[in-house]
């Protein structure tokens, strides 16, 4: 397997068979998430093959290659929702600020109010606007009465609804429209305060036009989020992400800045996918 390591100190990416270099010992001090080694087995099915990246703070990182190349079991890892597959097994660690998030002490509820995840398809819960964004809220008890109200309007803002929405709080989320619900349901997440979004295919359900609005507000977000983007989309991945990682049968293929991925790769398999010539 072959990898391609970023310049930026906050994110690279190694082989095991690599030694760790200096820039890459500091970019393990500097992730935002670190991947050590990383395996998952679903029954006696490898998909996942000695996974090894760092991912900085406030960065967008796209996740690209061909269907069942691996993307959305790798996203799933970083917040354990392949625990909810029969037989999965995964190995190697993932370090969210250093913690390891498989670790038995960690309460999953923790980690994914942490990290939190968007589908490709919006799952807008079955209940008003208002109700969608502060239902975390009360589970976590993170706030009551008229602070609910006030981070509702903050989360609705956060994602460019708040104008829309406002008179209309108390309307079904399943009335929206596709690309609204999508934004509630960013709007969901920010509203407990996740450090990391998760997003896997988050336009795949989307039209053009749509799609932009997304993106656009992916870029906003990344000012105070780590993002991590699953795409089929290259053009999207070029649009949106700063590093890109390319997978292929499992493997890691290469991951550096995304404008290095797209315009000079170093791996010839890169490059044959990036140009259609497989995919």
């Amino acid at each position: 397997m072959m990898t391609a390591a970023g310049s930026d100190p906050g994110v690279v990416a190694r082989t095991a068979a690599v030694g760790e270099s200096a820039s890459a010992a500091r970019s393990r001090d500097e992730a935002k998430i670190q991947v050590e080694r990383l395996d998952l087995f679903y029954g006696d099915f490898h998909a996942l093959k000695q996974i090894e990246m760092s991912i900085g703070p406030c960065r967008v990182t796209a996740m690209i290659g061909p269907s069942g190349c691996g993307k959305s079991s790798l996203l799933r890892c970083l917040n354990r929702m392949n625990e909810l597959i029969e037989l999965s097994r995964v190995t190697g660690r993932i370090l969210l600020d250093g913690e390891d998030v498989m670790s038995p002490t960690l309460p999953l509820v923790t980690l994914r109010k942490r990290v939190g995840m968007v589908f490709q398809r919006p799952n807008p819960f079955p209940l008003s606007v208002f109700e969608n964004i502060a239902f975390g809220l009360r589970i976590h008890e993170l706030a009551t009465g008229r602070a609910i109200a006030a981070i509702v309007e903050q989360s609705l803002q956060g994602v460019a609804l708040w104008n829309e929405l406002k008179d209309r709080l108390r309307m079904s989320a399943l009335r929206l429209s596709l690309e609204q619900q999508q934004r509630l349901c960013i709007a969901r997440l920010l509203a407990v305060r996740p450090e990391v979004l998760l997003m896997d295919e988050p336009c795949s359900a989307l039209d053009p036009i749509a799609t932009g609005k997304i993106e656009e507000l992916i870029h906003a977000l990344k000012a105070q989020y780590t993002i991590v983007i699953v795409t089929h989309n290259m053009q999207q991945a070029a649009r949106v992400s700063d590093y890109t990682g390319f997978l292929l049968l499992g493997e890691l293929i290469e991951f550096d800045a995304t404008d290095k991925v797209f315009t000079a790769p170093r791996d010839a398999r890169t490059e044959a996918y990036i140009t259609g010539r497989f995919g």
